[in-house]
């Protein structure tokens, strides 16, 4: 529960909202029917004061998107919420505002509404909020650099599971957390913050007016001390997080299910068993490939006959490789050797013999590639994801490598965030895996659309090495 000071900056910052969009929907009309009018045909008409007429359609929506927020936790406390995440819920929720705006509008024939100052209006109100962040964030900032604004922790725990806590809080010093001191059976030199004693202390700790809030970090052994510490809290109305000692075990976003009195946590639940990401991935994946294929095809052909002169064989290189849920598929790609008995399971270098010079030329420039947007719109691939390996591989690497099927859950990509962070080819695959499944689990259409803008304009396209 919040406690009186964030409740009333919470409802502040609503009320600020509110203001900020009225502001923008009056700024809108001023400037279409004000300032545009000297743009249009025929010379400058009439001053028209619309937004005198409609003052109450502003009024109305700027109370109604601020109570959809509150909904949607944009008010949320949470300091771990952090600047992207909240613009990206402004982003979206004042773009279906916007377009339910004016549907009503138009289907009860409340107003005559420009469709200029709907377009102004979404821009500007989008605008002021996010601007009205930012300055927060940088406000905020400035004080922690002070040393005010901080939210006081004690940190109950002192093992292992303590010491992540307080390296992802070293990491992350703009969130303005401060552990004040832990408390454990034995003190830990590892560990920077004080020593406040035994946990048997904790009652005691606890009333020093200063904690804003307590985050227990047990190791396992010590599970037993959770109920006791959580009842000490409770009786002091401290604000409790908890960080648990399977903690390496958990997605980044793991949901919870109530079976009676049991909750059951999705431990390898990805952001596409929710249908609309689902949707949403494939729909973009669909219409990104179609554009690609029109606008490379030019390309292609060029490609292909250098292939087809450059030595014999196929133009296309078809190899197996193990995509969504273990099913195997055919990949496409130019093939830019010649053609060997190897070519199922081996890997290939730089300086491959079996290459052909125009093949080199081709791979140099990830042109090889270029068929697999193919495999995307049959839905074999996507445009991102992990890349798809051989099955001989997978049988290998599945037995030596923890979690390597889990990347086995999404469709295999053209490029990935392993890939623009410079592990491809013949690079530590245990590492190239926890890349991966960051992806998996923390996707976003809009982390798709920065791989793709670094894959493009960050370096040269993946190209995975493998014999092809």
């Amino acid at each position: 529960m919040l406690n009186k000071n964030q409740r009333t900056r919470a409802v502040l910052d609503s009320l600020v909202d509110a203001l900020l969009l009225f502001l923008a929907y009056l700024l809108s009309n001023y400037l279409r029917f004000n300032y545009m009018r000297y743009f249009q045909p025929g010379g400058a008409g009439p001053a028209l004061d619309i937004a005198r007429e409609t003052t109450y359609v502003g009024a109305v929506y700027a109370v109604a998107m601020v109570l959809a927020f509150w909904l949607c936790r944009l008010y949320d406390a949470s300091r771990l919420r952090g600047l992207w995440q909240r613009s990206r819920i402004i982003l979206v929720g004042n773009a279906f505002g916007i377009v339910a705006l004016e549907a009503l509008l138009y289907q009860f024939r409340i107003v005559n509404f420009s469709r200029l100052v709907v377009v102004l209006f979404y821009l500007f109100g989008t605008g002021f909020l996010i601007f009205k962040r930012m300055l927060v964030r940088w406000y905020d900032r400035w004080r922690h650099r002070r040393g005010e604004g901080y939210r006081h922790i004690l940190l109950v725990g002192g093992g292992k599971v303590a010491a992540q806590y307080l390296k992802a809080l070293e990491q992350n010093p703009y969130y303005g957390f401060r552990v004040d001191g832990y408390l454990a059976e034995h003190p830990n030199p590892d560990l920077a913050p004080r020593y406040l004693g035994r946990y048997d202390k904790l009652d005691v700790v606890l009333a020093s007016p200063n904690i804003d809030e307590v985050v227990v970090a047990l190791d396992a052994g010590e599970s037993d001390r959770i109920s006791r510490t959580f009842s000490a809290c409770d009786k002091q109305g401290v604000r409790i997080t908890m960080v648990p000692f399977y903690n390496d075990y958990l997605p980044a976003r793991p949901t919870i299910d109530t079976l009676g009195g049991c909750k059951l946590i999705n431990v390898r639940q990805t952001p596409f068993d929710n249908i609309l990401n689902a949707f949403i991935k494939r729909f973009f994946d669909i219409a990104a490939s179609l554009v690609l294929i029109l606008l490379t095809s030019p390309v292609m052909l060029f490609v292909a006959i250098g292939v087809k002169l450059s030595s014999p064989g196929p133009v296309i290189f078809c190899q197996r490789r193990v995509g969504l849920n273990k099913k195997e598929f055919m990949m496409y790609k130019f093939r830019s050797m010649r053609v060997n008995t190897g070519e199922q399971t081996g890997w290939s270098t730089d300086a491959d013999p079996r290459k052909t010079r125009f093949g080199s030329l081709i791979r140099k420039l990830s042109l090889d590639e270029l068929p697999q947007f193919f495999n995307v719109l049959k839905g074999d691939m996507s445009l991102v994801g992990p890349r798809p390996e051989v099955p001989y591989h997978v049988e290998h690497f599945k037995e030596e490598i923890p979690r390597y099927l889990v990347r086995q859950q999404v469709r295999p990509g053209l490029t990935g965030w392993a890939q623009i962070n410079g592990l491809r080819g013949d690079t530590d695959i245990a590492e190239r895996i926890r890349y991966d499944i960051w992806y998996i689990e923390n996707w976003t259409l809009a982390l798709d659309i920065k791989i793709i803008f670094r894959t493009v304009f960050g370096g040269k396209m993946i190209n995975d090495e493998k014999i092809a």
